[in-house]
């Protein structure tokens, strides 16, 4: 069973879609996202299987929690430097974790 240490080792933050591009290269249909972490944190790079749920257009501006202390992960020739979080739908699809109000870039998941 995890602990509350265990969680707080996690450093999930909030951040903002500011650039999308097609993964054409993923296994699987996927975007390249370039996600805003604030000052602290800057601008990231993460892959997400998200094109059966989103338009690329509407992800630019979206707010999403990702967790920013993984190691980068090689995806391809893609690097992921982010854990961009979602939760299923009924098909198994990607939806994404977003605030329903504006947060803070950078601030972090408690």
């Amino acid at each position: 069973m995890a602990t509350f240490d265990d969680f707080q080792k996690l450093d999930s933050r909030v951040g903002k879609i500011v650039k999308v591009d097609d993964f054409l290269e993923a296994k699987k249909p996927s975007y390249k996202l370039q996600i805003d972490l604030g000052n602290e944190i800057g601008i990231k790079k993460s892959c997400a299987q998200l094109v059966k749920n989103y338009d690329k257009n509407d992800l630019i501006g979206k707010l999403v929690l990702c967790i920013v202390n993984f190691p980068p992960r090689q995806i391809g020739p893609a690097l992921s430097e982010v854990l961009t979080l979602g939760v299923p739908d009924d098909d198994g699809e990607c939806i994404l974790i977003e605030p329903e109000r504006d947060a803070p870039l950078g601030g972090r998941l408690y």
